[in-house]
């Protein structure tokens, strides 16, 4: 039930509404902004002082004349409905159905604006999230209850990628596993492509996709994945299941704050960012976690896209800063047809030592995750080295490491679109690669593992 209606505003600057003060309006309160015309559009309070309010219209100012627009203040924040029902469907980035199924009904309606869960209320994530990738499940991990982003850049296949790992991840031993996929920012053939792929890979069934497009309000991309979110936690704390939320492009996101806040004329800082974009991007990926003596869990995977490649770009420098590791993108790699091109080196799982082993995925993957790592950077090391003293100078050792470099690289790192490979299967390639190395090489591993699981070859 509306609390307040005004007719006409001070001043339109723009997607922000000006009036004069209005009594007991409260922050991020949703108001209804009606035109001439007829049309209503959504906005909500972002600022309130003594003398103004400050209103953000969702779908533009455009068409609006400041004496003829009346604003209605609902007196509530911006909520999405929620039940059982929403798994299948496809919403827009404001939580509008997009499916042609209609609203979401019987269900409780939830504020967006969550917070992220109290330390003390935290379950220490542990178990392992299978993805089907060899090099992330592996080597970058990925734990339930994690949040762990991927860095991409322009033209790099994360999109491709983010498909892949929504259709094929799974906890081990839960049957109560879902995916909330949100797109932010997104071209209209690239939403084509998500829908189109996960509806062909079965995964309406336990899927919730939210899709906010390249030419909707610039608004709606602050909103999305909030929306998404809310939505995953629903799911997980409400029904008791395990979700993992895959969010991209987050760059799209934080430039959509940087020109609101420009709008607003409030101070930039590092490259034109606000300086509360730490705090806010912190906001969503701490809405991740595992609640103590809670059913269900709500894991993360954020994508951004590195303006010009730049990982000390404020996106993802402050990413880095707030998540638990990053796995990142290598356009060399994409170069050279390795696909997925996750460059192992700057890439890490924080969490990934707590659930692997036995009793998580097999006794043997801290030791073999280690010596993988280990044998890749003394590859990097050993091509720097050909590069100048030339490969014919080289001992038979770093001959050796250099084809299990290329071997690696294309056997390993390198799997179909299409392929699912169970972490037994990526666990026993490792081993099969580290075979072609001379023992002497094999620092990282005991005697007992190289006995086991590694052929013996002449010193």
């Amino acid at each position: 039930m509306a609390i307040a209606e005004y007719m006409g505003v001070e001043k339109i600057n723009g997607p922000f509404l000006l009036l004069s003060a209005v009594p007991g309006i409260g922050y991020d309160e949703i108001a209804d902004i009606l035109s001439p015309d007829g049309t209503v559009r959504k906005g909500r309070v972002v600022l309130v002082d003594q003398n103004s309010t400050l209103v953000q219209v969702f779908s533009g100012t455009e068409g609006l004349v400041p004496s003829s627009t009346s604003v209605r203040f609902l007196g509530r924040e911006l909520e999405i409905p929620l039940s059982p029902s929403i798994l299948g469907r496809t919403f827009s980035g404001l939580g509008e159905p997009r499916d042609g199924c209609g609203p979401v009904l019987g269900g409780a309606r939830r504020p967006v604006n969550g917070s992220a869960i109290n330390p003390l209320a935290r379950e220490y994530p542990r178990d392992f999230i299978s993805t089907g990738i060899s090099s992330v499940d592996v080597l970058l991990t990925l734990i339930r209850g994690q949040k762990l982003p991927i860095f991409s850049g322009n033209g790099l296949p994360h999109n491709q990628l983010a498909v892949q790992i929504a259709t094929q991840s799974k906890l081990v031993g839960a049957e109560n596993f879902a995916v909330v996929f949100a797109g932010i920012g997104i071209k209209h053939d690239d939403a084509a492509y998500f829908q189109n792929r996960l509806s062909a890979h079965g995964q309406g069934g336990n899927l919730v996709l939210f899709l906010n497009m390249a030419d909707d309000p610039v608004i709606e991309r602050i909103a999305t994945p909030r929306f998404a979110l809310t939505a995953a936690e629903y799911l997980a704390f409400d029904l008791g299941m395990h979700v993992l939320v895959i969010m991209t492009d987050m760059t799209s996101y934080c430039e959509a704050l940087r020109e609101l806040s420009v709008a607003r004329g409030e101070v930039p800082s590092r490259k034109g960012y606000p300086s509360y974009l730490y705090s806010d991007l912190a906001s969503l990926y701490e809405r991740a976690g595992v609640l103590r003596n809670g059913r269900g869990s709500v894991t993360q995977i954020p994508i951004l896209t590195m303006p010009n490649d730049d990982i000390t770009h404020p996106i993802p420098d402050l990413t880095g800063f707030i998540t638990e590791g990053q796995v990142v993108l290598s356009r060399d790699l994409e170069a050279r047809g390795v696909y997925p091109p996750v460059e192992i080196l700057p890439s890490l799982s924080r969490l990934m030592k707590d659930g692997i082993g036995k009793g998580y995925t097999r006794e043997d993957h801290p030791g073999l995750s280690g010596q993988l790592f280990a044998s890749y950077s003394k590859v990097h090391e050993i091509r720097s080295l050909a590069g100048v003293v030339g490969e014919d100078e080289l001992s038979t050792a770093d001959r050796a490491s250099l084809a299990f470099g290329d071997t690696f690289e294309q056997s390993f790192l390198s799997q179909g679109a299409e392929e699912n490979r169970e972490i037994g299967q990526s666990l026993d390639l490792g081993w099969e690669l580290l075979s072609t190395l001379p023992v002497q090489e094999l620092s990282r591993l005991s005697m007992d593992e190289i006995g086991k699981y590694i052929r013996k070859k002449g010193a």
